[in-house]
């Protein structure tokens, strides 16, 4: 899960894995698998940072065999 802010301020928290495209022109526009999408006031290369963040944590939590 990772933490964005609409252009209206209104913070959320958007689930990484539905991500399916992120844009920038100019405003950062993200596209979920389902269609939808989502214009956030973060810069694309900051969303992007915080998906592989969350990717991190995600392989951090995992059990080691």
């Amino acid at each position: 899960m990772i933490l964005v802010t609409r252009l209206n301020g209104q913070r959320f928290v958007l689930n990484a894995d539905l991500i399916k495209l992120i844009e920038q022109r100019p405003d950062t526009i993200i596209t979920l698998i389902n269609g939808d999408h989502i214009v956030v006031k973060e810069e694309m290369t900051e969303v992007i940072e915080r998906v592989i963040e969350y990717g991190r944590h995600l392989r951090r939590l995992a059990p080691v065999d």
